[in-house]
């Protein structure tokens, strides 16, 4: 009897995700515990395994298809042996991909309630294909599907293009009738396809070309928190530069000892990460946020570290830093960008950091203003090393210096305050024996 492939729960506050790539095919033979599919969220990605050794049936929900929390994206059928062709090649036998085959092929009993139940999740209303989440908010508010635009793949209508349309129209709860299922297709606003269409052609007649690719649920996340620190943050940023020739004489002297010993490379991060630790403990609103009329101020230094993935930027957080040897630093961040890359990171190491560092110095930025990550109050803006004149003792000497940027919220940290964190990272790198006195 087939077995019913769900979305698993992947957050408390998750509830709509994006079906990722399938890593198996129909009718294909999997070991128990082989991943099937990749889920993504708005934070990050999970994978759905194989319940038990047997063939993929059906693949219901497709790359890129929305899906909610608990909802089938496909069907399994459990067998005790793998086909005469072995799973080395992926290709059942006979006997093995014959169930799969006869659910396509006949209206087997078993198959009927899934066709329902997938009639249930996603229903077509005048025309428009409406996912279940968004539909609710539809009977809330009193709308119909024909009042929203649609954004999502395929024309479908999802949850947060409802409240996109109840925010830009301020409208208020009420109605409550439920939504009609099954009209007669009506007039409905115009699929938009994932392909390139030729927009004009110039004389001689070479195509121009633009392509609609519906935007991933983690990105989609990173633009709307973007837009919600500017909106809602009084958001200010400071500047300072950095002589690095301690740090880098330092890491220079002991590199090979460090890395012998601890298995990893001594990098600029965890010095940045210690010096910050330092830096938050002098002064703690810049480790604080508000909630609600109340400043929240922190005890513990969960150290957020922007990382490019495969997705997007992603802001993985070092629990309790200020506990972390500088061998830990150095390992924890490596490990976080290589799952990060891979798109291997739990939802639950992207929440609760308490304060960011980003080094945009890795891709060749001289000087940039980094956003801060709510609900945080503060991030600090690492950048290239250059070396250039600087007047030292009277004389003009080259050193590698680099710009850093600390862009904080001024509605919890004062321009001193700011100025002041910001200097004392400064002499902490400069002079990387404060960071072990502590100074």
């Amino acid at each position: 009897m087939a077995r019913e492939l769900k979305v698993p729960q992947v957050g408390e506050s998750v509830q709509e995700v994006q079906v990722g790539r399938w890593l198996v095919k129909e009718g294909q033979w999997v070991d128990q515990d082989q991943e099937l599919v990749e889920i993504e969220t708005d934070k990050a990605s999970v994978e759905v395994f194989a319940p038990a050794a047997g063939v993929v049936a059906k693949i219901l929900k497709k790359e890129g298809d929305p899906a909610d929390v608990g909802e089938v994206i496909g069907l399994f059928e459990p067998q005790d042996q793998p086909g005469e062709n072995g799973r080395s090649s992926g290709a059942p036998s006979e006997s093995v991909a014959k169930p799969a085959a006869e659910k396509e092929k006949a209206p087997a009993a078993e198959a009927e309630p899934s066709h329902d139940a997938a009639a249930e999740r996603e229903e077509e209303v005048g025309g428009v294909r409406v996912m279940p989440s968004a539909r609710r908010l539809l009977n809330k508010y009193g709308l119909s599907p024909q009042d929203v635009p649609p954004t999502g793949p395929g024309g479908r209508l999802l949850q947060e293009d409802v409240l996109r349309y109840v925010k830009e129209h301020d409208v208020k709860e009420g109605g409550q009738q439920e939504v009609a299922t099954k009209e007669k297709p009506s007039a409905a606003p115009a699929v938009v396809e994932r392909q390139a269409q030729p927009v004009r052609t110039s004389g001689d007649g070479a195509h121009r070309q633009e392509e609609s690719v519906p935007m991933s649920l983690i990105r989609r996340r990173i633009a709307a928190r973007l837009v919600e620190a500017q909106q809602t943050a009084a958001l200010l940023t400071t500047f300072n530069e950095v002589d690095m020739s301690g740090v880098m004489e330092l890491r220079k002297k002991y590199k090979d000892e460090f890395l012998q010993k601890h298995g990893v490379k001594l990098g600029f991060m965890s010095f940045f990460v210690k010096a910050v630790v330092e830096a938050l403990k002098a002064f703690p609103a810049v480790n604080a946020e508000i909630r609600g009329n109340n400043i929240i101020y922190r005890n513990y230094y969960d150290i957020g570290v922007a990382i490019g993935s495969g997705k997007g930027l992603v802001v993985p957080a070092l629990r309790n830093a200020e506990l972390m040897s500088f061998a830990e630093v150095e390992k924890t961040i490596n490990d976080l960008a290589s799952r990060a890359q891979e798109n291997k990171l739990s939802p639950d190491e992207l929440v609760g950091g308490t304060f960011t560092i980003s080094n945009g110095g890795v891709y060749g930025s001289l000087l940039s203003t980094p956003i801060v990550n709510p609900p945080q109050s503060g991030i600090l803006g690492m950048h290239a090393i250059q070396e250039r004149p600087i007047a030292l003792n009277g004389q003009v000497v080259i050193r590698p210096m680099m710009y850093l940027a600390l862009t904080y919220d001024h509605r919890i940290i004062d321009g001193r305050e700011a100025v002041s964190f910001l200097k004392h990272i400064k002499e902490s790198i400069e002079d990387p024996t404060r960071i072990l006195l502590e100074v």
